[in-house]
C-alpha cells in the first residue's frame, strides 16, 4: 500500500517537479531556435531526423527507466496499438507544421498555437463531451475568439500555423487519453511505428544524394540533425517527471512559459509585429490570464495532491 508523502518530502517533490517543468518548457520554448539552425534542411528532412534519432534514445530511456513490460504490453493490444498509430499522426503532423512555420519565420503564429491549446481543450470538453463551462472560461474562449478573428479580418490573414497547432496538440491529447500508457512507452512507440516511413525516407534521400545528414553536408549539420531525437525525447521526459510532482494547477500555470519564450525568440530574430498581432496577443493574454486565475481558484476549494500523470 503507497503512503502519503510528508510534509518534508511532500516540499521536496513540488521543489524536483518545478525544476524539471521549468527545464522542459524552458527547452520547448527556445526550440525555434534549433530549427533556425537548420533551416537549409527541408522540414520533411527535419521531421525524419526527430523520428528516426528518437526511436533509439527512447529506447535507451526506456531501458534505464525498465519499462520495457509496458511497452511490451501495449504491442500486445490492437486497441492500443490503434490509438497511439492515430496519435503518431496528429503529433507528426504537429511537427512538420511547427518545423515549417519557424523556418518561414512564423515563430509568432507558433507561439499563438500554444497560448490557444488550453482554451482549444476547453472547446472540446464542451462540443464532445457535454462540460458545462464556468463564467470565466466562457469569457477566455470568446477573448480568444476576438483575437483570433482580429488578427483575421484586419491582418489580412487566417492564423492558419497557430489554429492547426493547437487543433492537433489537442487532438493528440485527446487521443492519448483513450490509452492507459506512460508519456514515454507512449512517445516510443508513437516513433516507431513512424520509423519504417521515416527511415525509408531517409534512405531514399541518401542514395539519391539529396539529404542533409551526411555525405556532402558538414559534420557539425549531421551532428545537429542526429540531436533531434534527444531534443525530442528530453523535453517530454522532464515534463512527465514533473507531471507526477505537480498539481494541474501549477503545470497549468508553467505551460505558458513555452509560447512566451517562443514569442520572444520571434521578436528576436526579427519578425514583424503589427498591430492586429498585438490585438490579437493582447485578447489572447487577458484569456490566459483569466483561464488561470480561474483554475487557481478551483483547485484551491479541492484537498490538495501529487500530480498523477505517468511517465
Amino acid at each position: 500500500m503507497k503512503t502519503q508523502p510528508g510534509a518534508e518530502e511532500h516540499g521536496q517533490l513540488q521543489r524536483e517537479g518545478v525544476t524539471t517543468a521549468l527545464i522542459a518548457y524552458v527547452l520547448w520554448g527556445v526550440f525555434p531556435v534549433y530549427f533556425k539552425l537548420v533551416q537549409s534542411v527541408p522540414p520533411t528532412e527535419v521531421l525524419v531526423h526527430r523520428i528516426v534519432w528518437a526511436v533509439p534514445f527512447g529506447a535507451l530511456i526506456l531501458y534505464a527507466r525498465q519499462q520495457w513490460p509496458e511497452v511490451r504490453a501495449a504491442f500486445a493490444s490492437p486497441a492500443t496499438l490503434f490509438w497511439l498509430a492515430l496519435a503518431a499522426l496528429a503529433i507528426s503532423a504537429n511537427w512538420f507544421i511547427y518545423i515549417w512555420a519557424v523556418q518561414q519565420e512564423e515563430v509568432l503564429q507558433a507561439s499563438l498555437g500554444y497560448y490557444i491549446n488550453p482554451l482549444m481543450y476547453v472547446l472540446v470538453g464542451v462540443l464532445f463531451l457535454r462540460e458545462r463551462l464556468r463564467r470565466p472560461q466562457v469569457i477566455s474562449v470568446l477573448l480568444a475568439a476576438v483575437g483570433v478573428g482580429y488578427l483575421t479580418i484586419r491582418g489580412g490573414q487566417f492564423p492558419f500555423v497557430a489554429v492547426s497547432l493547437a487543433l492537433l496538440f489537442t487532438l493528440y491529447g485527446v487521443i492519448r487519453k483513450q490509452v492507459a500508457i506512460g508519456a514515454m512507452p507512449g512517445l516510443f512507440i508513437e516513433t516507431l511505428l513512424l520509423f519504417p516511413f521515416a527511415g525509408a525516407w531517409l534512405g531514399w534521400l541518401m542514395v539519391s544524394q539529396a539529404a542533409a545528414f551526411a555525405g556532402s553536408s558538414t559534420v557539425s549539420m549531421s551532428l545537429l540533425l542526429t540531436v533531434a531525437g534527444p531534443l525530442t525525447v528530453v523535453p517530454l521526459l522532464l515534463f512527465a517527471v514533473a507531471a507526477r510532482r505537480l498539481t494541474l494547477t501549477v503545470i497549468g500555470f508553467m505551460q505558458f512559459i513555452a509560447p512566451t519564450l517562443q514569442f520572444i525568440v520571434g521578436i528576436f530574430y526579427g519578425e514583424v509585429l503589427t498591430t492586429a498581432h498585438l490585438v490579437c496577443f493582447g485578447c489572447i493574454w487577458a484569456a490566459v490570464a483569466i483561464f488561470s486565475v480561474d483554475a487557481f481558484y478551483q483547485q484551491q476549494r479541492k484537498p490538495p495532491r501529487i500530480g498523477s500523470a505517468e511517465a
